[in-house]
């Protein structure tokens, strides 16, 4: 990531935990929109099932795109690491999912979101979590070390993808699972929207094109890719995350309609190939 994007972004998720922490409700790193409402990315993502499980303070910092704790697999024992965990939703729901014998990392590199997540921690009392300050390009943890991976919203916040997913592929394990949330679109951005830092923070100027997403991942080594579409966004649910940023939605609606998504992205680090023969392994 860029220095100058990845200190507006360190800023504003900063001034959302704040926020959070004084009993405000937030909006993918920003503040509420006019009408009080989140943007359609950010809103609706948990089932009272499961919010209703956790702190109020990790509900109202959940700053994400989709629900990849929903979507992932995860099983009883294994480990999950939570890329940009915020205030720590995800980590939390992945906590119980994987049980007590198991273990979830949250990381994030904002001071305010890691107090957060740690008082969060402490309100649902969960035992099986860890929350790492560090960077999503440089994951501090060690070679073949993760089961899962999932992250909410944050992999297109990154200026260096391309070093996210290496980094990803390296700490899982063979046979370990990529399972992220991400917003990615169909065809090409417009510069105009590209280049906004401020829609960069709010999850959608640093959106990958689907098939380049496919491409990065292939080229980190993964197999088993998939990308699926969780929300598709109209017209009107671009002028909600655009018109603020002082963008003529109606000009370029016929390049904005249905060409953002959430989506979830699967992929898979393949297994270690086995030793078949007498001196293969000498």
């Amino acid at each position: 990531m860029s220095t100058d994007i990845k200190e507006v972004v360190k800023e504003k998720y900063g001034q959302a935990a704040l926020r959070v922490s004084s009993g405000e409700s937030t909006c993918c790193g920003a503040a509420p929109g006019r009408d009080g409402s989140c943007d359609p990315i950010t809103s609706n993502l948990y089932d009272a099932d499961q919010t209703g499980q956790l702190p109020e303070t990790a509900v109202l910092a959940s700053l994400g795109c989709g629900n990849p704790t929903a979507l992932a697999a995860l099983k009883p024992g294994e480990t999950v690491l939570d890329l940009g965990s915020g205030g720590g939703i995800d980590v939390l729901l992945s906590a119980r999912r994987v049980g007590p014998t198991g273990k979830a990392y949250g990381l994030d590199m904002t001071d305010e979101m890691l107090a957060l997540a740690n008082e969060n921690k402490r309100k649902a009392g969960v035992e099986n979590v860890e929350f790492l300050k560090g960077e999503i390009e440089s994951i501090p943890l060690p070679d073949n070390s993760v089961d899962v991976i999932i992250s909410n919203c944050v992999i297109n916040l990154s200026a260096n993808k391309d070093r996210v997913l290496h980094e990803a592929f390296r700490v899982l394990k063979p046979g370990g699972r990529f399972a992220v949330s991400d917003v990615v679109t169909k065809g090409e951005m417009l510069p105009e929207i590209r280049k906004s830092v401020l829609l960069w923070v709010g999850c959608v100027a640093g959106a990958l094109e689907e098939n380049e997403y496919r491409a990065k991942l292939a080229a980190a080594g993964f197999g088993e890719i998939g990308i699926e579409p969780t929300r598709i966004y109209r017209v009107e649910d671009a002028r909600a995350f655009l018109a603020d940023q002082g963008i003529d939605v109606d000009a370029i609606a016929p390049q904005v309609d249905g060409k953002f998504m959430s989506a979830f992205v699967r992929a898979q680090k393949p297994l270690e190939k086995s030793c078949c023969g007498p001196s293969c392994c000498a």
